[in-house]
């Protein structure tokens, strides 16, 4: 599989990671739906078998049981692997999670993820979100002393501003950004992309298949039939009437994929690797299978006439359905 190297670290990445937020099962505010934990151990087996050499994961996933399931399925085989997790949500007894990045929670948190994931060392550690805002400039300097110190290699940071990214970089360099990036969310093309390649930091796209709406497999009836604990079912690109849009502009995406031979999945993950200036991006699984079919898309170089005609269709599904960046579509446990 297609390596890149992680923006100033030494890590070189396949362009496909796993992702494990379905992990986290159903028992928390922001799930998947019901999940089977031998499910997600075999899906995490696969993927390294598959050539794919990183994972990540957070605490507040399942709160907690996405960080135990892939600690239990890697105990032999963490020499094989990069590992990335966050920090910045926390929960209490009730459950109920709340927004912190003091020093001392973060350093609180990374105990808590190294005991869960069986480890001793992050490989990359991300601030999961920019909040409280306040508080970030305090649990980015944290980060960097828990890299003196050994206990994490590289320091990242996911859903940030290009104006917050620009005040953690003045304190300790930011190796990666993990922002939501796909062919029907593409707000970071305009600033946060450039500057991420003038600083050197490493862009890893999180749900890339739009939480599976651009594998191709959706209906209005999968969507309909979503379980009440499956947070997409509150989710405006599920919904009308954006769900009607979104599904018209994959039928007329698909051809273009049939004609190089790649999946509706695997066209809309060759499409987000066009540009070097991504290094990876998360595709989840939770069950064999899921993963093996979307990988082979690492590598893959679409023409430029394909490129053209993409674009095309995303900028005509654009007027028929704006994306309203300041609106929160993503639930912000991701």
């Amino acid at each position: 599989m297609e390596q890149r190297t992680l923006g100033n670290s030494q890590l070189k990445l396949s362009t496909v990671g796993l992702g494990t937020w379905a992990m986290g099962g159903d028992d928390w505010a922001f799930g998947w739906g019901p999940q089977d934990d031998a499910a997600s151990r075999e899906a995490v087996h696969e993927a390294i078998d598959s050539g794919i050499n990183w994972i990540d994961t957070a605490p507040v996933y399942g709160l907690g049981r996405s960080e135990e399931v892939v600690g239990k399925a890697i105990v032999d085989r963490r020499d094989e692997l990069i590992i990335a997790t966050k920090c910045g949500r926390v929960w209490d007894e009730s459950r109920t999670i709340g927004k912190r990045l003091t020093k001392e929670s973060v350093r609180r948190e990374l105990e808590a993820s190294l005991k869960r994931l069986g480890i001793e060392q992050i490989d990359l550690y991300q601030m999961h979100w920019p909040e409280p805002d306040e508080e970030i400039e305090e649990g980015w300097a944290a980060i960097g002393e828990l890299i003196k110190e050994g206990k994490v290699r590289y320091g990242g940071v996911s859903n940030f501003s290009l104006e917050q990214l620009k005040r953690v970089h003045s304190i300790h360099p930011v190796t990666s950004l993990q922002p939501p990036y796909s062919m029907f969310r593409r707000g970071i093309e305009n600033d946060l992309l450039p500057y991420c390649q003038a600083n050197q930091i490493g862009v890893i796209a999180y749900s890339p298949m739009q939480a599976g709406l651009l594998t191709g497999t959706f209906t209005k009836e999968r969507a309909a039939a979503l379980a009440e604990s499956d947070w997409r079912k509150r989710s405006p690109y599920f919904k009308e009437p954006q769900l009607s849009v979104n599904l018209e502009t994959i039928e007329r995406l698909r051809p273009i994929g049939d004609r190089n031979g790649l999946t509706m999945g695997q066209l809309a993950l060759a499409w987000l690797l066009r540009d070097p200036v991504m290094t990876a991006a998360i595709v989840g699984a939770r069950k064999p299978g899921q993963i093996t079919e979307t990988f082979k898309a690492s590598g893959v170089s679409l023409s430029a006439a394909d490129l053209q005609e993409i674009e095309l269709v995303l900028k005509d599904r654009e007027t028929r359905a704006p994306e309203l960046e300041g609106t929160q579509l993503r639930p912000q446990a991701k």
